[in-house]
């Protein structure tokens, strides 16, 4: 049975919003301990879930499993006059493949619910295998340490702490590619919610080029690049700015994709 992991807002605030977190390739809940509890500050309703299990060669019933499994995280986090919304999904890694993928299938949708999405460190292809990437390694296997998967993942020595210490982090994981499929599907759907896609400057696993064109492609998206930031943008030395950067998207959602602050005037 699926568990989850749950971050309250402040007692006596109304809840603004459900936020499910979906982690990627090697990463249990307790990888987004400190992002669920930053965005729960802000009176946001949190779940993280499970790292999704995608089979390459059942790709349409790995999506589908998912899909229900999503939505079944949501109807049970409702509080006693039904879901908070807006619903917004946050993936990571493959977490954000898998998210991509189920919300740009054709066929129709087991998870007609959220109404935005956040895209994290969504790989490119062959980020794994076991072999070095662009600038970095792809992180346990082939021969790469621990500290190397660390290197590809985040410079933050909180969450490297963090990844190293929980039992339930899988060592070596980034060494195992995305399935093409997968990838595929989620470059190539029809999102039809407005995107948030986040990358680190210095992700040696991703694709900027096809992030480009994916974010080009949808019809509602921003692609925001984080400065010097690693595979796990959500968790590198920046998390505080790329909390916040989530937080004014789904304040913006909120205001139907009217910005609340807008600069007039900048002498920097």
């Amino acid at each position: 049975m699926t568990q989850y992991t749950d971050h309250y807002g402040p007692e006596g605030l109304r809840t603004r919003g459900t936020v499910v977190v979906v982690p990627g390739r090697g990463e249990s809940r307790a990888a987004y301990a400190r992002f669920g509890r930053r965005l729960a500050a802000d009176a946001y309703r949190v779940r993280v879930v499970d790292t999704p299990r995608i089979d390459a060669g059942d790709l349409s019933g790995s999506l589908a499993r998912f899909g229900a499994g999503l939505a079944a995280a949501v109807e049970d986090a409702a509080a006693e006059d039904g879901v908070v919304r807006p619903v917004v999904l946050v993936g990571a890694d493959s977490g954000a493949a898998a998210v991509a993928a189920l919300l740009g299938r054709e066929e129709p949708s087991v998870v007609p619910f959220p109404e935005a999405v956040v895209l994290a460190g969504l790989p490119g292809r062959g980020a794994g295998d076991g072999a070095p990437v662009r600038n970095g390694v792809a992180g346990g296997a082939g021969g790469a340490s621990w500290d190397d998967e660390l290197d590809v993942r985040t410079f933050c020595p909180a969450h490297r702490g963090v990844l190293t210490e929980d039992s339930g982090t899988q060592r070596g994981a980034l060494g195992i590619a995305v399935p093409d499929a997968l990838l595929d599907a989620a470059h190539h759907g029809a999102i039809a919610v407005p995107t948030l896609i986040l990358v680190g400057d210095a992700d040696p696993l991703a694709d900027r080029d096809a992030l480009a064109r994916t974010a080009k492609s949808l019809s509602h998206s921003r692609l925001a690049v984080v400065r010097d930031a690693h595979h796990d943008v959500l968790n590198d030395l920046q998390h505080r700015s790329v909390a916040a950067e989530v937080v004014t998207f789904l304040e913006t959602v909120r205001d139907a994709l009217v910005p609340v602050v807008a600069v007039e005037s900048s002498t920097w």
